[in-house]
């Protein structure tokens, strides 16, 4: 096998199918694709498995449904473990994670592949995402500080100049280039990385499991690079409901501050993760406080300051 496609699945059907059919005119692309698709026990693995027949897939994917619920990084792993436990002879050279709610344009796996084997040294790779209608979004990342929280809380304009460095989403570009962290919606990974440093950390349910696997593989020598030439369409927030930025926002879930603390106090120590929380309560409480007076819009999830400091400095999440 080449490359390993894996697709995790939760009430999002019609969304898994279409990516599915977005992927068939690519499959010979890149000879020795095979395509998985798990269903993280939503229901929907039945009618992912007659998709896959009637569309005549069976040659290179298949569905598998799962016992139970365990989150993003679970899926995955429960996709990967069998081929990348098999025969030595047998396992993928690659690992592409591939959101359902994602229209893989025309050469998108072509370009990872090629851009993976003519650099060895990279052990991690995004697409390029984009709306439907073409617009670039942020796929590119650097990881969390506490100057970041900073900067993305207080949101103005000499502190975002100063701590440019040290900002979460930089600005956009089109270029390939080395970047700390790629959205897990598009995300390519050598198989060795894996051998390095293990699966995805299945104690976070959903949002900063690829953050932490990217920093661990990091750590392992193996970097992260940004390859634009492959385009990936997210149908951003349609399989989580969080983070489509053009249309209203919804209230943060628990699970994603309970992310954000555990990457913080694994990776960082639980001194840095009350100075990143301290951090980010204050500055963004001054935005929102500036915001006001100056009759700004507000682009932010309800609640999301209130959510903020009951989860971390009270212990509680307000439902």
């Amino acid at each position: 096998m080449n490359l390993l496609v894996a697709i995790v699945n939760y009430k999002s059907a019609p969304l898994a199918i279409d990516c599915l059919a977005s992927l068939a005119p690519q499959i010979d692309d890149v000879p020795g694709t095979r395509v998985v698709v798990v269903d993280n026990a939503s229901g929907e693995a039945e009618q992912l498995e007659r998709a896959v027949r009637e569309h005549g897939w069976s040659r290179w994917a298949q569905v598998r449904g799962l016992a139970r619920n365990g989150g993003f990084a679970y899926g995955n792993n429960e996709a990967l473990r069998p081929a990348l436990e098999g025969p030595a002879a047998e396992r993928p050279r690659y690992v592409l994670l591939l959101n359902p709610d994602t229209i893989a344009r025309p050469g998108a796996l072509r370009e990872l592949v090629a851009f993976m084997d003519a650099h060895p040294k990279v052990g991690i790779a995004g697409s390029q995402l984009e709306y439907p209608d073409g617009e670039q979004h942020h796929s590119r990342y650097r990881f969390p500080s506490i100057l970041g929280e900073v900067e993305g809380g207080l949101r103005l304009g000499l502190v975002s100049r100063l701590l440019a460095a040290h900002m979460v989403a930089p600005p956009l570009v089109s270029h390939e280039h080395p970047i700390d962290w790629v959205a897990g919606a598009s995300m390519i990974v050598r198989r060795e990385v894996f051998d390095a440093i293990g699966y995805m950390d299945e104690e976070y349910f959903l949002y900063f499991e690829e953050v932490d696997f990217c920093l661990r593989a990091r750590r392992a020598g193996w970097p992260c690079w940004y390859v634009p030439r492959s385009r990936v369409a997210h149908l951003v927030g349609r399989s989580s409901g969080i983070t489509n930025m053009k249309e209203p926002q919804r209230r943060r879930p628990r699970y994603w501050f309970e992310s954000r603390r555990r990457y913080f106090v694994k990776n960082h120590g639980r001194l840095y993760a009350l100075g990143a929380d301290l951090a980010f309560a204050l500055c963004f409480g001054a935005w929102r406080v500036r915001r006001v007076l100056q009759g700004k819009p507000d682009p932010d999830p309800p609640r999301m300051w209130s959510d903020f400091v009951r989860f971390n400095f009270l212990g509680r999440y307000a439902d």
